[in-house]
């Protein structure tokens, strides 16, 4: 395969569209990353519930077992401090779960933000690329050893206005094998992917 024309007029082209192709993947990484920082900024007011539910958790905890060792009404204290206990641990586990969530989301973002915005360009731009790189691969082998066949497929593609030019029955004359004829018929071929014509190799 060839992945670049040999004629500026093809390959300028070719190199710009490259180029702003690498410069759009490295902006939507950027951009995924941005979203992502952005997303797990977040976790901070998770952190400081998680935090918050802790003390309380720890408070209460610490009030039971000082409570439990009150002579007589010690168990019935630590009990009635049970639900601060619950509580804390409640919201602590909260700010956890609520952290982990934004954490994922961050994660999940970070690569659906940059493959949203390079499918469109990728599903246009490769195609397009791999169909030239094979045809204009396949020419670059024929235009030494099979000129017939690169003028079979300029008179397959080429427009009838450019065929005209080249021969005024350009399909008769390449049936006849006109030396002349199918060497620029065979050129319009090679023109048309913006390599060089059979002349210029020699």
């Amino acid at each position: 395969m060839r992945w670049y024309a040999e004629r500026p007029g093809r390959l300028v082209p070719q190199l710009t569209a490259d180029l702003l192709v690498l410069v759009w993947i490295v902006v939507t990484v950027l951009l995924g990353g941005a979203v992502r920082d952005g997303l797990i900024a977040l976790q901070g007011p998770a952190r400081t519930l998680a935090d918050a539910g802790g003390q309380v958790r720890d408070t209460f905890t610490g009030a039971s077992q000082t409570a439990a060792g009150v002579p007589f009404v010690g168990d019935d204290l630590a009990r009635a401090l049970t639900p601060g206990v619950d509580a804390g641990a409640g919201l602590a586990q909260a700010g956890q779960d609520y952290g982990d969530t934004i954490g994922t989301l961050a994660s999940v973002a970070g690569l659906l933000v940059p493959l949203a915005l390079l499918l469109p360009v990728l599903l246009t731009w490769l195609p397009l690329r791999l169909r030239y790189a094979r045809r204009a691969g396949a020419a670059a082998a024929a235009r030494s050893d099979a000129p017939d066949l690169l003028a079979l497929r300029a008179l397959a593609r080429a427009p009838v206005d450019r065929l005209r030019r080249v021969s005024p029955d350009p399909v008769g004359a390449w049936r006849a094998g006109d030396p002349d004829v199918t060497h620029r018929l065979a050129a319009l071929e090679l023109e048309s992917l913006g390599l060089h014509g059979l002349k210029s190799l020699r």
